[in-house]
């Protein structure tokens, strides 16, 4: 990195740090997100149904 002032390299150290904040905070959400469901219970999934066919159609 010759030849560049310290202004570029403390800008890109704060771009960097911001960065890793930011991706901890997502992290973070994610985490609180499958707390949440796991401690709700699930709701019962419907059960398939057959495809509607009306009277006058064939299959």
């Amino acid at each position: 990195m010759a030849g560049r002032g310290s202004q570029t390299f403390k800008k890109r150290q704060k771009e960097q740090q911001r960065k890793e904040k930011q991706q901890e905070k997502f992290a973070k959400r994610l985490q609180r997100k499958k707390q949440s469901r796991t401690s709700l219970e699930p709701e019962p999934e419907p059960e398939p149904q057959a495809p509607f066919v009306s009277e006058g159609e064939h299959l």
